[in-house]
């Protein structure tokens, strides 16, 4: 996969996935439409689409991975609200997987050192690269 972690929040999360190693923006591919449901939860280990705060519809090529439980990135229902009129921010963030071994390496990460450099707050101090992902069915 190449690039490394762009950001760590303690306790919280890992964000990944739209930077190389020189911490050069990725291309993007065309926004995923949201897909997020109450049952799926932002549990520790799952791993969830970034998108941007006031767009629903905007995931690209960043994720994050679930530190803790996060209820707080969660899908909330709204039943009957129709969407255009819905809080962007209760749509949470879109869970798309899970780690299912390496915890203890999920937590080494979100251990490491950060500092802000530039426009990257949180940012490791030693890089950490994602060099294989496998998915798992």
């Amino acid at each position: 996969v190449g690039g490394g972690p762009a950001r760590i929040v303690l306790g919280f999360m890992i964000a990944a996935g739209g930077y190389d190693r020189d911490f050069k923006a990725k291309p993007e591919r065309t926004a995923i439409r949201h897909e997020g449901q109450a049952s799926v939860k932002n549990l520790r280990g799952t791993v969830a689409m970034v998108r941007h705060a006031e767009y629903i519809h905007s995931a690209t090529s960043q994720f994050l991975i679930n530190l803790s439980d996060n209820p707080s990135l969660d899908y909330q229902e709204s039943p009957g609200e129709a969407e255009e009129s819905r809080d962007p921010a209760s749509y949470g963030y879109c869970v798309f997987g899970e780690v299912v071994e390496g915890l203890d390496v999920l937590d080494k990460i979100g251990n490491t050192p950060v500092t802000d450099k530039d426009d990257f707050p949180r940012t490791p101090t030693t890089q950490v690269v994602i060099r294989k992902i496998t998915r798992v069915r």
